[in-house]
């Protein structure tokens, strides 16, 4: 399991976590670049067991509306569950919703829900649940990277007890996706409460997913439990538990020693030493596929030398991105210069990652007044030595060495670059929320959905807001307000087109690579299905003959 923020669009999915986004040409190609081994024989499906898999980072908090990370995510999106979601061939079909009808001027949205839905504790899930949660995101004490989306409704009201209508003050089109991923809230539970301070961050009350929280134990791991009365169907493995293992290579070990039913793998586990194990080439399955996400090299724009667009482009041409490709990820990747995923349509296809060029970028970094000491090596300006600190998280190796080879890069233009490593939810509380930092390699996870109004436009730069390197751009803020006026893909493609081309040009980050998933998962786990979505997508109906149980964890 990854750790990285999560855009708006993607409220878990995670990694999971996937519209219209993706045209008939790129499913193909999703389909075509997902591959499986080791196959597994289907069987009668059975209740019972225990499924173990693995996180880097902790979760920090289980209110999909104030989470912003995957790993808490992961664990919300068992417990709240939206209208409606993301099928395993990324359309948009229902979930807690069982109808919607568009009005005629696109206005307005009329849901319906599904019958007989009801809370683990009991109590039935009513449209004043869904008009309840919305009210709570737009209320001024919520703070929410979420919040501008749904800030797009005028009024909202419930004619029954399963219909319910939103209205819009204009014309929004990414508005339908935006219900795959506002997670619904029992009113019941949360009506009262200071939604930003409330022990049910840590300890939820009820359910309506597949799972309950059963138990959580800070650093180390997190406990769910089958809710028995799950609306969709029978949830099959009794109990899923998600331990805290923040070193890659501690997962492998204990995914060896078969302690673990279920990780994500380094490049280097994935080509090398699976094989070599026998335990693992036999025991577990493993996948590979084009994620849904890609990774950044991201400044604080608000800080000097950052604040200067030549220092950021030199940087840009003194980073080898082929070089992290075969370095980092062995090949396993592909190199990107837009904020989309390779093969879509939405990448502005004629933009190119810059090619490293050292003369270019020792070029760029002189004309912003960065001059090269020959004694030293080192560039200074006003007698100050060019010196930055790149933060990532933790137990992330992938990361951890992207930051190591862009560190060797740098010093050959006279750059001193430090390494941090940060546990995540200290990284995502103390550094990012609160803007104290340098520059920070990180990933975004991506929605079907083409819009990224939440990442980059400039009304997003506030406290808990995704736009938090700071970027200020007219124009991207006119492409993105334009691309959510219409419906007609074309026309959303133009205005994308320039939004990527403004990016490209001003460099608030460095786009560096679009990671392949690899993921083992013990063979006794049955059910997984490969599909464009990834393998998570139906997840809540995986399960473990009666003859693989296991009812025991050893520590």
């Amino acid at each position: 399991m990854d750790c990285r923020p999560l855009s708006p669009k993607l409220i878990f999915i995670f990694l999971i976590l996937l519209f219209s986004a993706c045209s008939a040409e790129d499913k193909q190609e999703q389909r075509t670049a997902t591959t499986r081994e080791n196959t597994t024989t289907s069987i009668v499906p059975v209740h019972g067991g225990k499924l173990i898999d693995a996180s880097i980072g902790d979760a920090t908090n289980l209110i999909p509306m104030i989470a912003s990370d995957a790993s808490s995510h992961a664990i919300a999106s068992q417990l709240y569950l939206s209208l409606l979601k993301y099928d395993k061939n990324l359309n948009l079909v229902g979930q807690l919703a069982e109808s919607w009808i568009i009005s005629e001027d696109k206005l307005s949205i009329t849901f319906k829900l599904k019958p007989n839905l009801a809370w683990s504790d009991g109590k039935p899930l009513t449209s004043e649940d869904c008009v309840f949660t919305l009210k709570l995101l737009q209320d001024d004490k919520t703070q929410s990277p979420y919040k501008s989306d749904y800030m797009k409704v005028k009024s909202v009201k419930a004619l029954d007890a399963r219909t319910f209508e939103v209205h819009y003050s204009e014309v929004f089109s990414p508005a339908l996706a935006t219900w795959a991923s506002l997670a619904i809230l029992p009113k019941h539970v949360f009506q009262g409460v200071d939604i930003m301070q409330t022990s049910l961050s840590r300890h939820p009350k009820a359910s309506i997913g597949p799972y309950f929280l059963k138990d959580w134990q800070s650093q180390q791991s997190i406990t769910m439990r089958a809710n028995p009365n799950y609306f969709d169907g029978d949830v099959w493995i009794d109990e899923r538990i998600t331990r805290i293992i923040p070193d890659p290579a501690t997962q492998f070990l204990e995914l060896s020693a078969g302690r673990i039913d279920m990780a994500s793998l380094t490049p280097t586990q994935y080509t090398r030493l699976f094989d070599s194990n026998p335990r693992l080439k036999h025991g577990f399955n493993r996948y590979r596929y084009l994620s849904n996400s890609y990774t950044y090299l991201g400044f604080n724009l608000q800080r000097p030398p950052f604040d200067d667009i030549r220092v950021r482009q030199a940087l840009a041409y003194a980073i080898d991105r082929q070089e992290l490709v075969d370095g980092v990820l062995l090949g396993l990747g592909e190199v990107i210069a837009s904020p989309y995923k390779p093969g879509t349509r939405w990448v502005n296809e004629s933009l190119k990652p810059r090619a490293f060029n050292i003369e270019k970028a020792s070029q760029l970094l002189a004309e912003a007044g960065w001059i090269k000491d020959e004694k030293t090596n080192m560039v200074s300006k006003h007698g100050q030595p060019l010196s930055f600190t790149i933060l990532t998280n933790n137990g992330n190796k992938k990361r951890a060495d992207t930051a190591t080879i862009i560190q060797q890069r740098l010093q050959q233009i006279g750059i001193q670059v430090h390494i941090r490593l940060v546990e995540w939810s200290a990284f995502i509380e103390n550094f990012i929320n609160k803007r104290n930092f340098d520059a920070v390699i990180l990933g975004w996870s991506l929605s079907p959905d083409p819009d990224q109004y939440n990442i980059w436009h400039s009304s997003q730069t506030g406290a808990r807001q995704f736009n938090f390197l700071s970027y200020v751009n007219p124009k991207v803020d006119e492409a993105l307000e334009q691309a959510r006026l219409t419906f007609d893909s074309n026309e959303q493609k133009h205005w994308y087109d320039i939004m990527q081309q403004e990016i490209y040009h001003d460099v608030p980050l460095v786009f560096l690579y679009a990671a392949h998933a690899l993921v083992a998962v013990n063979q006794r786990i049955k059910g997984i299905e490969v599909a464009p979505a990834g393998i998570g997508h139906n997840s809540e109906f995986w399960y473990i003959p009666k003859a693989l149980q296991r009812h025991t964890i050893q520590p």
